[in-house]
């Protein structure tokens, strides 16, 4: 299971302000209660000094109580300290605030005995003195809410925050290409996760390092090959010179063959190892159909060994901003590989053009087509469909992958009608480019 650093730490966090918040919560309620209580005792002893026996005189004329208040549970009753008033009291209570039961409610009473020994009180139900208290403390409480509320926003905001330098570079290495085995910038970073990151940059140099020996080795071993295959064709040269019986002919028709084919198969390797390297050259602006045509003069005479009919289907050019060398080797590759795969007798066309403002070019060919649970594995080097018994290394689609991934490319296979094979290359290029397309003469 994985376990997030930043939902913890959040979590963490805000489970302490929460505690916080509710144990300060907890006291300011229970002191602003006390306070309140307090002050309503405060009132009660004020009110029942301002009482005189003249004060009472008049009221004991107009009623034999009175009554302060619209609300009856927060009502104030004022009244002589007598058994026979609503208040029924003992004489025997002490001056002062205190709780009184009456009638089964709790009253809260300050009593005063005057100079003429009369007692008067002054009583409120606490249920509505409670109540009162109980709003103002609330009042109290809620700026504590309000803030735990918005410290939990501003934590959740500031975690963020933090963690934002690692979602970048996660990002960044997350859409490198495969191929690149540049250091890990730690910039930005905080300083604990710094060693982290300088572990990577030592896993990427020595992995580079590795990459890089693993590609001379084929790069060297393929250049040490040619020596021989070269001494091999000057032997089968003479040989061909020679008088040799029919079975003879046909054995070293057969050993050119696959000297041939292994002087292919060489050539892109070394091809590419080139392009592996990542030495990009610099781009130009070039015309499709031009390429077209420096390919057709390369393979036309493969194409009349099998009698494929093969040329350009459109007449739409389009330029691309492309390096010369790795458009040609691209264009190259995928007609190399239509026509070994198409049977003799077969069509294979190329064609450009422009779609939503991004130039392209296709290949199509009539031969059998590539399943598409094999569309992806076939741009990995050496690997071949089964079934297939064509000539072939494996590596075309290796480096036409590799060629669309360093200018920028997007490479699809389709079905092409009625069977057959359809490769479209779209271009990423500058919106000057994409929009120009000239029609041939």
């Amino acid at each position: 299971m994985m376990h997030s650093l930043q939902f913890r730490l959040s979590a963490l966090l805000s489970a302490l302000i929460v505690v916080i918040a509710v144990l300060g919560g907890v006291i300011a309620f229970k002191t602003a209660f006390h306070e309140a209580n307090e002050v309503q005792d405060g009132q009660l002893l004020q009110l029942v000094a301002l009482l005189t026996p003249r004060t009472l005189d008049v009221m004991e004329r107009e009623a034999a109580e009175k009554v302060v208040g619209a609300d009856p549970e927060s009502k104030l009753v004022i009244q002589t300290l007598d058994e026979a008033r609503p208040l029924a009291l003992p004489h025997s209570l002490p001056d002062g605030v205190q709780n009184a039961i009456v009638d089964g409610e709790t009253w809260r009473v300050a009593i005063k005995t005057m100079s003429t020994g009369t007692r008067v009180l002054v009583g409120q139900k606490t249920l509505g003195r409670d109540e009162i208290a109980r709003n103002s403390a609330l009042a109290t409480v809620m700026p504590f809410a309000a803030l735990a509320i918005v410290l939990l926003i501003a934590l959740h905001l500031i975690v963020r925050r933090m963690f934002r330098p690692l979602a970048v570079v996660s990002g960044n290495l997350d859409t490198r290409p495969e191929n690149d085995l540049s250091p890990v910038s730690g910039d930005a970073l905080p300083a604990e996760i710094v060693p982290f990151v300088v572990a990577i940059n030592r896993l990427l140099a020595r992995v580079q390092a590795s990459v890089a020996l693993q590609r001379r080795f084929v790069a060297d071993a393929a250049h040490e090959l040619r020596l021989p295959l070269t001494a091999l064709s000057l032997q089968a040269e003479r040989l061909d010179a020679a008088e040799l019986p029919a079975a003879a002919r046909e054995r070293l028709d057969a050993m050119r063959r696959g000297i041939q084919r292994t002087r292919a198969l060489l050539n892109q390797m070394l091809t590419l190892a080139r392009l592996q390297d990542g030495n990009g050259q610099a781009r130009a602006e070039l015309r499709v159909q031009e390429v077209f045509r420096n390919v057709l003069e390369d393979l036309v005479p493969l194409a009349e060994e099998k009698g494929i009919d093969i040329g350009v289907s459109s007449d739409a050019d389009v330029r691309v901003h492309v390096p010369q060398a790795d458009l040609t080797v691209l264009v190259k590759n995928l007609v190399d590989n239509a026509i070994r795969y198409t049977p003799e007798g077969g069509r294979v066309d190329m064609s450009t053009g422009v779609t939503d403002g991004m130039p392209w070019l296709r290949i199509e060919d009539t031969g059998p087509g590539i399943a598409p649970a094999d569309r992806v594995r076939v741009f990995d080097p050496f690997y071949r469909v089964l079934g297939n018994d064509a000539d072939g290394s494996g590596l075309g689609l290796s480096i036409v992958g590799t060629i669309a991934a360093r200018i920028d490319a997007r490479v699809e296979l389709a079905n092409a009608p009625p069977h057959g094979l359809a490769v479209t290359v779209t271009f990423v290029a500058s919106p000057a480019l994409r929009q120009e397309t000239v029609t041939l003469q």
